[in-house]
């Protein structure tokens, strides 16, 4: 519970100067990014490290400032809550269950594109889990 604790008021002194930021980040849908996710709760997702981060993929842009992203993971998972998709023969799963609003400002930096066609069937997979 105690390293938790820690893990926690990090999280929260690294959110304050993520808020506060001035920095602008262009971004595009289909894009893999590095994002400052935090500790959350439950079975959320959570970053990891000392900036918590995890990768995302840019699902939907609304404005420079928001995004919907999706979690990824290297633990392979195959039901109707994950989606594989494969860079540098390495395979991944997208957490569809956890589709999430973020601000831009949680955007560290790009890793890479996914292809329109994985782009595609994610979204298509998104549609039947809603």
């Amino acid at each position: 519970m105690e390293k938790y604790l820690i893990k926690f008021i990090e999280w929260t002194k690294l959110k304050i100067r993520i808020h506060f930021s001035t920095r602008i980040i262009y971004f595009r849908e289909r894009e893999v990014w590095w994002a400052s996710l935090g500790i959350n709760i439950g079975f959320e997702q959570d970053g990891k490290n000392k900036n918590f981060t995890r990768p995302i993929l840019v699902f939907k842009k609304f404005n420079q400032d928001l995004l919907w992203a999706l979690p990824l993971t290297s633990k392979l998972r195959n039901n109707k809550y994950y989606f594989q998709i494969e860079y540098n023969q390495r395979k991944y799963s997208v957490i569809l269950s956890q589709l999430k609003l973020i601000s831009s400002k949680r955007l560290i930096r790009k890793i890479r594109k996914i292809s329109v066609v994985d782009y595609y069937n994610i979204k298509t997979a998104i549609k039947k889990l809603i």
